[in-house]
């Protein structure tokens, strides 16, 4: 991987440099509770139905004036109990995207697919 600016903790806690406006180049490293299928169901409308190009394990999407790259990988699920939650381990890398695209990008995204229960 390239020496890119840390931008966010392992914990999704982000750094000070998640802050800095003039960063080309932002990567955010998720985990998010879903299947790979699920994720691709939701990927259309999580963009704003934005024109995605999607390769195996990999898309992109016009995001501001730059690019927004999302990777994601399967990982083990957790296990708690008897209950078993799926992991998809998830890279958004954002190329030469605003803070303020960025932020619009993923405040819609997180709406988007927060689920909930009850």
């Amino acid at each position: 991987m390239s020496s890119l600016p840390m931008t966010s903790w392992p914990s999704g806690r982000r750094s000070q440099v998640a802050e800095r406006a003039d960063v080309s180049e932002f990567v955010l490293l998720r985990e998010m509770g879903c299947t790979r299928e699920e994720f691709i169901r939701w990927l259309p409308g999580a963009t704003r139905n934005e024109r995605l190009r999607i390769d195996a394990d990999r898309a992109a999407v016009r995001t501001g004036e730059g690019i927004t790259e999302i990777s994601f990988v399967q990982g083990a699920p957790r296990t708690i109990g008897l209950i078993s939650i799926p992991v998809l381990n998830v890279t958004f890398r954002f190329l030469k995207v605003g803070i303020e695209a960025r932020r619009e990008f993923l405040a819609y995204f997180d709406l988007y697919t927060k689920r909930g229960g009850g």
